[in-house]
């Protein structure tokens, strides 16, 4: 087993990453304050998984109630919020009742939240199912759901207890979704890991057939380089913001084609590439750097190239990014290939990036 701390004064944590995590079942137990919890989880991995989480949280005596939801980006929203909150008052459930998030990005988002607010806060556990949430949004305590206007725009930070990423569940993720998470984990290598990022070329094969020593050290390297900028940075008031390499792009794509038509790791690749072309305009990288970030995310069965939205619609969706500062959007730029920061883009540049990325 491999373990990744999270070092929060306020809520330290472990992240625990091998297969077959879901039937050490003491691992759960050990971290909760009484025996009861309530398992949020989806119509899709409902099926896969929470069976026997759910047979081996009784077999320990703890009393289980379960919640399903409908699976997908789109139902990110209040009312399927609510539908968690009617699942915890209807079984009476309590302050000391421990939250389980049994699925994707989209259900650990949900579930934190539910968990931040529900009687003012109750503990939490992310078993996170794709590699995307594995790797990424799982880890920090960053809770949420969509608005029409914007992604991610409501909500709290707010930590787990305990993460659990059982490599395991990734057996039954579909090729796309599989793909999605890989630009996440391609994103840390052109934060500030070239190192990483020159390892992915080398070993992108071995990930896309899912060999599990190389998906193993991509989720654990990738993890760690997330709580590192975490625990400097728990808020986002400064440097945390480099892990939205290109999610400001991605993330008007997202809304702007309407939420669940493209995945969210599809638009944060294509989102990357039009960073790198903004950050080659500014003659930050080269042309050859572009290249190199192509084909990988080429190889990792990723879109490299964003829908045609038109500049202003970009723009009028960029401004509702959670980046915005004094009415000025904020981008994560290319100081050079594995080195980023954060800047500002003129019009123009946004438009020769748009225009050299957008098809």
């Amino acid at each position: 087993m491999r373990t990744v701390k999270l070092d929060l004064d306020h809520a330290p944590y472990d992240i625990l990453i091998a297969r077959d995590l879901l039937g050490q079942i003491e691992l759960i137990t050990r971290r909760l304050p009484q025996k009861r919890v309530a398992i949020v989880t989806n119509e899709t991995i409902a099926p896969l998984y929470l069976g026997p989480l759910q047979h081996g949280l009784e077999q320990a005596g703890v009393q289980v109630h379960c919640i399903v939801l409908p699976d997908g980006e789109k139902f990110k929203t209040w009312e399927t919020l609510n539908l968690i909150f009617d699942g915890l008052l209807e079984a009476r459930c309590e302050r000391k009742t421990t939250l389980i998030a049994l699925g994707g990005g989209v259900i650990g988002d949900m579930t934190g939240f539910a968990a931040a607010v529900y009687q003012r806060g109750v503990p939490f556990i992310q078993i996170p199912t794709t590699l995307l949430a594995q790797v990424d949004s799982s880890v920090g305590g960053k809770t949420a759901i969509n608005h029409p206007l914007g992604k991610n725009m409501i909500g709290s930070f707010y930590q787990p207890q305990l993460v659990l990423a059982d490599l395991s569940t990734l057996d039954t993720l579909p090729p796309r979704e599989f793909s999605a998470g890989l630009a996440e984990v391609i994103k840390y290598g052109l934060i500030d890991d070239l190192a990483f990022f020159e390892w992915l070329e080398s070993n992108i094969d071995a990930l896309m057939a899912r060999d599990t020593e190389a998906l193993a050290y991509a989720v654990e390297h990738s993890c760690q380089n997330k709580a590192r900028i975490v625990a400097a940075d728990e808020k986002e008031h400064g440097q945390r913001a480099l892990l939205n390499l290109g999610h400001t792009f991605g993330h008007a794509v997202e809304a702007g084609l309407g939420f669940g038509a493209w995945l969210h790791g599809e638009a944060v690749a294509a989102g990357m590439v039009l960073a790198a072309l903004a950050s080659r305009e500014l003659g930050n990288v080269s042309d050859a750097d572009v290249a190199r970030i192509k084909n990988l995310l080429q190889k990792a069965g990723l879109p490299v190239t964003a829908p045609v939205l038109g500049v202003e619609r970009y723009l009028d969706l960029m401004a509702q990014d959670k980046k915005v500062d004094a009415g000025k959007i904020k981008f994560i730029l290319m100081k050079k290939l594995g080195e980023s920061y954060i800047g500002e883009l003129e019009v123009p540049t946004i438009q020769a990036a748009l225009a050299a990325g957008c098809a």
